[in-house]
């Protein structure tokens, strides 16, 4: 049994080749995908290519097209608040000639100010205004509170590493992308005008602090449970836990009043953050900060800072070349203005008829679930009540949202001043906006992604669901495309998104966003064993030079499996073509992906590798078996026991 299970998930072979010979019954992604990857070629800018990566360059495209002509006079300005100073950044991200000549002169002065701090003592007493312009080593933000989502809490957690995860620090391979990131750090620092031998002591110092948070922050498998995020701490008691660096100044200076309690995301960090933020290692935070401050500013600065700090990026990515001048400045300035570019985008290229179509598939959808759930066999009666109360308070958020958030009238572009002055400006508004949530009540109407995001999503603090405009086209959706194809594309992705209510995090949350246990004792331990069984049918699958985690991808696995049962029943329900939603499903997640990318997407992402996201959640399906007559000695065979049901 566990060999059939092996033999699909290594795709009969190497499931990133395509092999156009290979039968839907022996592997329903290479059959569909493989004539279109045995041709299809990753442009050199980009790490993959694939169906999202199409549809992520059509939004650019018409994006960037639009933003031009606006910006020379073509086109007139949107009449949408804020839109202009979108435009502003995008005209100054896009003004090389300008950035060349500032070469260096953006950043002097904060460069110099950085290394000139010349002792903890100093780093205690400024930490404040340095944390508006240099990475701290641990940070705040403001959320809704897990269990009172009716209020805002205070949330502390440690920063990033250099690489990708914690667990890339095991790899082989370790050393020598670090290697190349101290290399890339040494030859910023010489276009700023600091030698090597003026910071080599500083830049060693860092990269050692670096190695010592990998072992203390949580790794992307522990950030995967976002309930064990919410560690509640009395503010004195947190406080407490800084003997040498004086948090309790740094919370009066930044905050607009001190709570009484804090959220701790990682209280291994908060454990160790005295033994590592002290005296005794000041030259290691300052040569930290140092590494990142540089490497971040880079990107912001001339082509020739652009292209010296490519190469980290590009081991990660396996990128050959540097993304294009014109697509850095528009992410620049959606990176600043998404919400104001995305309703601009979903206004004009969503359209009332699609909109009202997908409201009625996401309805109809949340029906099927609410029948899958009265149909369930393992749950009790009371926990089912409770879930299709949950199901039936989802808010939709569908397209783009009806008005901007407020921060946007903060935000300030001045055509006047670099680019580097203004991402900096605009940052220390988004912090301050961000902390200033405090004392303010939670705006449940809030979007997670804007209009021109090829994406969607589940908030379990909101217990909504959000499918912006940049993924409602085909192959997902098509007002005109068979029905079958839209519930295999846009269907299962709308139940996927349901289906996190009732996932691994989801299932810990009530129909008001709160952490709350609604289930019976017996019906969660059977929930807890068949989300082992999701884990156990994807860990340590290979892909590529990459093995899938289990329990990192366990959530989204949940919503895979039932995304696809939901959109089946759907289609049956509508007497639609269950082969043709079986293709589609396929269809939509084909990628051609770089070596280095799949590495790097293996050790951070949430999400199991597309190929995987087809084949076993269709083995899972018993209507998979009746469409394509699959026999038992067929490569995508799965014994009825194994098959995994949860919605």
């Amino acid at each position: 049994m566990r060999k059939n299970i092996v033999k699909v998930r290594g795709g009969i072979g190497d499931i990133t080749k395509a092999d156009v010979n290979t039968r839907i019954q022996d592997n329903l992604y290479l059959a569909v995908n493989s004539e279109w990857q045995k041709d299809a070629k990753i442009p050199a800018d980009r790490s993959e290519i694939g169906i999202n990566t199409i549809l992520d360059m059509r939004i650019e495209k018409r994006m960037m097209e639009d933003l031009d002509e606006i910006a020379d006079g073509k086109q007139e300005m949107p009449k949408l608040a804020n839109f202009d100073k979108g435009v502003a950044l995008y005209k100054l991200a896009k003004d090389f000639a300008k950035r060349d000549a500032d070469g260096a002169k953006p950043i002097q002065a904060d460069l110099k100010k950085l290394l000139a701090l010349k002792d903890f003592n100093e780093f205690n007493k400024q930490a404040a205004k340095l944390g508006e312009v240099y990475p701290l080593p641990f940070g705040f933000h403001v959320e809704a509170d897990m269990k009172n989502t009716k209020v805002n809490v205070l949330q502390f957690a440690g920063p990033g590493t250099f690489l990708p995860d914690t667990t890339s620090y095991e790899q082989e391979d370790a050393e020598k992308l670090l290697n190349i990131l101290k290399k890339q750090t040494f030859a910023l620092l010489k276009l700023a005008d600091v030698s090597e031998d003026e910071v080599k002591d500083l830049v060693e110092a860092g990269l050692a602090f670096d190695k010592k948070l990998s072992k203390v922050v949580k790794s992307t498998e522990e950030w995967s449970d976002y309930p064990a995020a919410y560690n509640p701490y009395s503010i004195s008691d947190f406080e407490a836990k800084f003997k040498s660096f004086k948090m309790a100044e740094l919370l009066a200076e930044v905050l607009p009043e001190k709570p009484e309690r804090i959220i701790v995301e990682e209280p291994r960090f908060l454990d160790h953050a005295d033994e590592l933020i002290n005296s005794d290692n000041f030259d290691e935070i300052k040569g930290w900060m140092l590494i990142s401050f540089i490497n971040s500013a880079a990107g912001v600065l001339s082509q020739e800072f652009r292209e010296t700090a490519f190469p980290f990026s590009q081991a990660l990515s396996g990128q050959s070349e540097l993304t294009p001048q014109a697509r850095h400045a528009y992410y620049t300035a959606n990176g600043s203005f998404d919400e104001v570019f995305g309703i601009y985008y979903g206004q004009k290229y969503l359209g009332e008829d699609a909109k009202k179509d997908i409201t009625s598939m996401i309805k109809n959808m949340i029906k099927v679930y609410e029948n899958r759930i009265r149909d369930n066999d393992w749950l009790s009666e009371d926990t089912k009540k409770k879930a299709i109360v949950k199901l039936n308070a989802l808010v939709l958020k569908i397209g783009y949202p009806e008005k901007e958030e407020k921060i946007y009238d903060l935000l300030q572009v001045d055509p006047d001043k670099s680019l580097y002055e203004n991402e900096k400006e605009l940052g220390k508004v988004v912090v301050k906006y961000n902390l200033g949530r405090l004392t303010k009540p939670v705006d449940r109407s809030e979007w997670d992604m804007p209009g021109n995001m090829n994406n969607a999503c589940y908030d379990p603090q909101r217990n909504d669901i959000t499918f912006p405009a940049g993924i409602l086209q085909a192959p997902f959706y098509d007002l005109h495309q068979d029905r079958a194809a839209n519930y295999g594309g846009i269907g299962a992705t709308i139940a996927h998104e349901i289906s996190h209510a009732f996932d691994n995090n989801g299932a810990k949350f009530d129909e008001f966003g709160n952490m709350k246990n609604w289930w019976t004792d017996q019906d969660f331990a059977e929930f807890n064993k068949r989300t082992k069984a999701v884990i156990d049918i994807f860990d340590g699958l290979q892909y590529g030079p990459g093995k899938v985690n289990g329990k990192q991808v366990v959530s989204e696995n949940i919503a895979d499996l039932g995304g696809l049962t939901c959109a089946i029943q759907a289609n049956r329900a509508e007497n639609g073509d269950m082969k043709e939603l079986f293709k589609n499903y396929a269809r939509q997640w084909a990628q051609l992906q770089r070596p280095e990318a799949i590495k790097t997407e293996v050790a951070v992402d949430v999400h199991a590798p597309q190929p995987t996201r087809v084949n076993i959640p269709s083995q899972c399906q018993d209507e998979f078996y009746e469409a394509f007559d699959v026999k038992s000695s067929d490569g995508m065979w799965l014994d009825p026991d194994q098959r995994v049901t949860i919605w």
